[in-house]
């Protein structure tokens, strides 16, 4: 068993892998900030299903360096699993000092610490949104990502950037993972599902950008973090056959892996929406928008290299993950249909 730091413990994935890790009997030591990015009761919530002697909680930012050195000194961690980050594409749009103080001042920390503590493996959140204006579907990660469309995916890219440069200098093994569009119980409140949900529920009507012509790889969180459990057990290697003269973006000479983490089964947007109004029993009203600025009409991942690794494929349907998001949601706002 393993002491692992999980970063963003009282966010919506690291809830979920922190309990998946507890069951597995790893120590694990969760931070966040519990900032009001969203609703605090809700990350709060989170953490009371999280209580097990092997879970410690410690409340802190990334970017407090001082913080971060003292947990590493206190608990040496293993394995690093760094979820937090200030999310969304469209509020990076209004709020930019936000994603540098955390994703790339925050990460320079967790980096820092991990070299300095001797840590076997670091594996990070990346996002399917680095692809930017790539159009190869499906997303690979042999494909450039020199377009990003928002600070959010540039700092995604960053931290891409920065893992290898730990690795190559100090031998840091660093794994990414490229999510994408993760969904399921306990998620965001400023994500689609919940959104449509609550609106749907209420009798609002919903918002729908690119007037419904979207497309998303939707990806339900107990594959997420199978996936993620599966790979801590494996840090990155270096790639034998990586070639400086034909390089290979997703993989090194240097112990460094970078991973997509998808269903591979683009949904539109409009049939996600349908799923919702099946469970709800209710026709969502719509209304048409056209596509935001940092917006990606559509994401598709490769994960070949996923799957041979780690001998696991995301395998929950959108309507059986919509059911379970539903479920709960129902459950925990006590709403009556």
């Amino acid at each position: 068993m393993k002491k692992i730091l999980v970063t963003g413990s009282a966010g919506f994935i690291g809830s979920h892998l922190s309990r998946r890790l507890l069951i597995e009997g790893h120590q694990v030591i969760g931070i966040d900030n519990v900032n009001d990015y969203y609703d605090p009761q809700l990350k709060k919530d989170r953490l009371k299903q999280l209580n097990n002697e092997n879970f410690t909680f410690i409340k802190t930012d990334l970017e407090d360096l001082d913080s971060i050195n003292q947990t590493f000194e206190k608990y040496k961690p293993e394995v690093v699993i760094n979820l937090a980050a200030q999310a969304g594409v469209r509020y990076s749009l209004e709020n930019p000092h936000a994603y540098i103080n955390s994703n790339i001042v925050g990460f320079t920390n967790i980096l820092e610490a991990c070299r300095h503590y001797k840590v076997e493996h670091l594996i990070y959140a990346s996002s399917s949104s680095v692809y930017g204006a790539n159009t190869t579907k499906p997303f690979s990660t042999n494909d450039n990502i020199d377009h990003p469309l928002s600070l959010y995916a540039a700092t995604k890219k960053s931290n891409e950037l920065m893992a290898h440069t730990y690795s190559h200098l100090y031998g840091i093994p660093t794994t990414g993972l490229r999510f994408f569009t993760v969904y399921g119980p306990w998620g965001r409140p400023d994500m689609a599902l919940f959104l449509f949900t609550k609106a749907i529920v209420n009798d609002d009507p919903i918002d729908v950008y690119n007037h419904g012509k979207m497309m998303r790889d939707f990806t339900y969180v107990d594959d997420i973090v199978e996936s993620i459990a599966r790979l801590t057990k494996k840090p990155a290697r270096p790639n034998p056959d990586w070639s400086a003269g034909n390089p290979d973006p997703g993989s090194s000479y240097a112990p460094y892996k970078v991973y997509n983490i998808g269903n591979n089964s683009p949904v539109r947007l409009m049939d996600f929406i349908e799923a919702i109004e099946n469970k709800l029993g209710k026709t969502a009203k719509k209304n048409y928008l056209p596509l935001q600025p940092g917006d990606v009409p559509e994401t598709y991942a490769n994960v070949e290299d996923l799957y041979r690794d780690i001998d696991f494929q995301p395998q929950t349907t959108i309507q059986d993950g919509v059911n379970k998001f539903i479920d709960w949601y129902l459950e925990y706002y006590g709403v009556k249909l």
